[in-house]
């Protein structure tokens, strides 16, 4: 067994218990109405000027909801509960289906569009909020919410519109987190139609998202889901490459669909075109290379650290050490705040802090990667007993 995966996996999961969670649900909510802020700033205090993105209070039920699931925090049925409570009280669409996009500091609705990308997270969070409560509400919640999505937002070349505005194009990250919804839906209930719906997404990444004659993932297209003519249209980001290497896996293991011919070349395709010399993910490069964007952005690495562990489980000889790397240069480059519980959002083209505020929503991604890296080491030792 690897060792620096396991002294590094303990250190994370460790912070989450100690720091992060007693941090995020109390300095990172409102007590006057049970919501999440939108980050901290860099003395670790509540940012009361920015705006808040309504996903975020989302993001936050899930990582409660997971942390609940598997025995990290008692707080957790309070802060969930706040959060929906402030969900219901100002994130709710006037038109009585989904939700807004945006609220000012004062919590008055500034941007009241209703995004994909959104209620992709909605959904998710959903799915733990039945798993880890019981709750047979969110159950209903979410048929209603994909139902919505179906009626309002449904497309014909398949998939769903970025919501209900115009958009100069579209993407194929909701439709990402779409996928990972439903599957963790379809964990979360037995209920098959959810993995149909996966199957669904899958079938867009094969035929859409997927470029098979440079073996990346494209990002942005047209109405028809042909790529978007010059520069944008080839715009690359690892992160979201090795993010759809862990979704690949996990929907082999739901389905029994071999994809080892899309994951491996994503995931190699990524180790190529998309860390620096000191392993740390761009957040935007080309195909054959060309670095777009040299900041480096926290989740990238993270879905680095993931995609490692599921191709060590499929057979893959290095996996298990780059995920283990890339998990070490995480807590080392990340998640150094001088505020116990928070992190570095980005790094600069030379690898300096660029972002030293803590967005709430980045606490999702940390989240996974800690149940991730746990749930590999105890499969391990079930395997090696």
């Amino acid at each position: 067994m690897n060792e620096k995966l396991v002294r590094n996996t303990q250190r994370l999961v460790e912070w989450f218990k100690q720091e992060a969670l007693p941090l995020w649900s109390t300095v990172g909510i409102n007590p006057d109405n049970l919501g999440s802020y939108e980050r901290l700033d860099a003395s670790g205090k509540p940012d009361l000027d920015v705006n808040l993105r309504v996903r975020v209070q989302a993001r936050q039920m899930f990582t409660y909801s997971v942390a609940h699931y598997f025995g990290w925090t008692d707080v957790a049925p309070q802060v969930v509960k706040g959060l929906a409570q402030f969900v219901d009280n100002f994130g709710r669409h006037p038109s009585g289906q989904g939700y807004v996009h945006l609220l000012n500091a004062n919590y008055e609705v500034i941007d009241s569009k209703q995004d994909l990308y959104d209620h992709a997270f909605f959904l998710l969070s959903l799915s733990w909020r039945y798993r880890a409560f019981n709750d047979d509400e969110s159950k209903m919640e979410a048929e209603e919410l994909v139902a919505f999505l179906d009626e309002k937002f449904g497309q014909k070349c398949g998939g769903w519109s970025e919501g209900d505005y115009d958009a100069p194009c579209r993407r194929q990250n909701p439709h990402m987190h779409l996928f990972e919804a439903f599957m963790s839906w379809y964990e979360a209930s037995g209920d098959a139609s959810w993995l149909a719906r996966a199957g669904e997404m899958f079938a867009l990444f094969e035929t859409r998202f997927f470029d098979d004659s440079e073996n990346v993932l494209l990002e942005f297209f047209n109405d028809d889901w042909t790529p978007l003519a010059g520069d944008k249209g080839r715009i690359v980001e690892p992160g979201h490459m090795f993010e759809w290497v862990w979704l690949l896996r996990w929907y082999q293991a739901c389905s029994g669909r071999e994809v080892s011919r899309y994951a491996d070349a994503l995931f190699q395709k990524g180790l190529e075109i998309g860390l620096n010399q000191n392993g740390l993910a761009y957040d935007a490069v080309t195909a054959d290379g060309k670095v777009l964007d040299a900041t480096k952005r926290c989740w990238p690495l993270i879905e680095l650290v993931k995609a490692g562990l599921v191709q060590a489980t499929a057979g893959h000889e290095q996996g298990e050490q780059i995920a283990a790397d890339a998990l070490e240069r995480l807590i080392d480059r990340y998640l150094v705040s001088s505020t116990p519980g928070a992190y570095i959002d980005q790094l600069n083209a030379d690898d300096e802090v660029s972002v030293d505020v803590a967005p709430a929503s980045t606490l999702y991604h940390l989240i996974v990667v800690a149940v991730e890296a746990q749930d590999y080491l105890q499969q391990l030792e079930m395997d090696n007993e």
